[in-house]
């Protein structure tokens, strides 16, 4: 088995070592970076690349991966179909490593002691090459929402681990010369937010790429329906430094997705007219989001993509939770348009999908959705 010598098989997001992206993925780097800079996000823990690279080499299957994905033609999408299921499956069935598998099981039950009881939690994939500047991954494996218990949360890291062999995620690295050699997964497992309303936020005006204002879209309960295009969410445009509103637009909001603790599901359900036609946040809410944003713009030194919410189960004032944050990639490259490399917004939101409550994927990366997409569905 590899030895790591400086990279734990789990890392909490406050157990003040640095947030490494060799280890944690790029979801998993910035939520710690974002923790250690004193933002309110979730709590929650990391297991690490390294856990997947001697998960690997216990398995023996690093060289059989290799081997499927050599010479592989991205346009033949039956034979990806073939290779990824093979991939997958044997991702998904081989055992475990004992240390590996304590590491996470001394995890879980340590964030269930912190949080008072079996929460719920989001399994994300973080992978190593995700959220770099001149590759936008969002989207590219899977997020799974409203887990309960130690057999669900073992069970989904295992699926964000084959998630890297998606024929979606393989065809991606290939058509944009991404080696598979040296790529890792890490996987966040997150407390969930009962998300009394959520949306994105970015620091600079995406239509044209004015940084002198913030741009917030939100809708009431959990986000995955502005990924999927379901509905459309509010609009607001302000300004950064004043924080006044500059310009507005209502959206539907005709229907939300909210966490049902009976089931252990995420429900829809319809939204009265006389609440879709209202804006989700309030003018406090609102300005609270912006200055969030500016925090994470001022932290990352330079403009930023962030995913936030509303916890209903917090005060207010205590209530807002940043999930997210990442470099803002298609004004911030300075051609004002995504790059060869990048996914469009357009073709993120449509790979996201209808979103799945419990044990199927669920696209929750709000902020692969841009104001063209918002405005469009």
């Amino acid at each position: 088995m590899t030895e790591h010598t400086t990279i734990p098989y789990v890392q909490t997001f406050d157990d003040g070592r640095a947030p490494m992206l060799e280890a944690l993925g790029g979801k998993g780097a910035s939520l710690v970076s974002m923790t250690a800079a004193g933002m309110p996000v979730p709590p929650g823990f990391v297991v690490t690349t390294a856990s997947y690279d001697d998960f690997l080499v216990e398995a023996g299957i690093a060289g059989d991966i290799n081997r499927l994905l050599t010479d592989l033609d991205a346009d033949d999408v039956t034979e990806v179909d073939r290779v990824s299921a093979i991939i997958r499956d044997e991702l998904c069935n081989r055992p475990v490593p004992t240390k590996v598998r304590q590491a996470v099981v001394d995890s879980h039950a340590a964030l269930m002691e912190q949080c008072g009881g079996n929460v719920p939690v989001a399994v994300r994939s973080s992978a190593t090459a995700e959220d770099l500047p001149d590759a936008s991954f969002a989207g590219q494996q899977d997020t799974y929402l409203w887990q309960i218990g130690l057999d669900s949360v073992t069970e989904h890291i295992r699926k964000c681990w084959a998630s890297l062999y998606t024929s979606r995620a393989i065809i991606y690295r290939l058509k944009n010369n991404i080696p598979n050699e040296g790529l890792s997964m890490a996987v966040v497992v997150q407390k969930m937010v009962n998300s009394r309303v959520a949306g994105v936020a970015m620091t600079l005006n995406p239509a044209n790429g004015d940084r002198s204002k913030v741009t917030v879209d939100a809708s009431w309960g959990v986000g995955e329906m502005v990924v999927s295009g379901e509905v459309t969410p509010d609009n607001i445009l302000l300004d950064k430094i004043t924080l006044q509103v500059v310009s507005e637009h209502i959206g539907e909001k005709h229907a939300e997705l909210v966490p049902d603790a009976a089931s252990g599901t995420l429900v829809e359900r319809e939204v009265p007219a006389e609440r879709a036609a209202v804006r989700s946040l309030t003018d406090a809410e609102l300005k609270a989001v912006a200055q969030m944003a500016k925090r994470a713009e001022k932290h990352y030194r330079c403009p930023q993509d962030i995913e936030w919410a509303l916890d209903a189960d917090l005060p207010d004032g205590q209530n807002l939770l940043l999930l997210q944050s990442r470099p803002e990639t298609v004004h911030s490259n300075g051609s004002g348009t995504p790059t060869a490399s990048e996914d469009t917004a357009a073709d993120r939101a449509a790979a996201a999908g209808a979103s799945s409550p419990a044990g199927s994927p669920a696209a929750f990366d709000l902020s692969s959705i841009t104001a063209a997409v918002l405005g469009g569905k």
